[in-house]
């Protein structure tokens, strides 16, 4: 490689797993679809009660301005949150891709990692997910890797965990690798 090359980066490799998808569709009614709907529902009905001479123009423009932009965002968002949102973790950092409209990669070096959470709220909880977040001692912020099943959290967790200290204690020429889920640990232990 020259010297004014650069090295191509490949994008993560694991996906979220398919439940993410209802997860983000009920977030997405929760937080801006249903407020939507509701709002062009409760304009049109005040305006049948008692304005009904608006209804020519109210009902198209509430059309356009609310209905149909929250229908968009219910339908496209999590589908396009699932096709972008992505994880590795690799001998020396973890990766993580997401956005759905802006994409975001970040890298967080194991040897900066300073904790390793995991959050389940009530939705994530109801489609058996979670959230993990790896915070380094980056002033970028924490790397998240949101809509994963619980036990690949916990097991991802426990992965970063170990690698964290491993690249920590071991110079970086003698750094082990560290397997995925499912992937078998060095040393034999899964």
């Amino acid at each position: 490689m020259s010297l004014h090359s650069t090295p191509r980066l490949r994008p993560p490799r694991h996906r979220v797993d398919p439940l993410a998808r209802r997860w983000w569709a009920v977030q997405a009614l929760l937080t801006v679809s249903g407020p939507m709907l509701l709002t062009a529902l409760a304009l049109g009905l005040l305006s049948a009660l008692f304005f009904p001479g608006a209804l020519p123009w109210l009902a198209p423009l509430l059309l356009v301005t609310l209905v149909a932009p929250a229908l968009g965002y219910l339908l496209l968002m999590p589908r396009r949150r699932c096709a972008t949102h992505a994880w590795e973790l690799g001998t020396h950092a973890v990766y993580a891709a997401g956005g759905w409209i802006w994409q975001r990669r970040r890298i967080g070096p194991l040897s900066q990692v300073q904790t390793v959470d995991t959050l389940r709220g009530p939705i994530q909880r109801r489609y058996g997910l979670a959230t993990l977040t790896v915070t380094t001692a980056s002033t970028a912020g924490a790397v998240e890797i949101a809509g994963l099943a619980e036990a690949d959290a916990e097991e991802l967790s426990r992965l970063i965990g170990r690698a964290a200290s491993d690249a920590r204690t071991a110079p970086a020429s003698l750094a082990a690798p560290v397997g995925g889920i499912g992937e078998a640990a060095p040393g034999g232990a899964a």
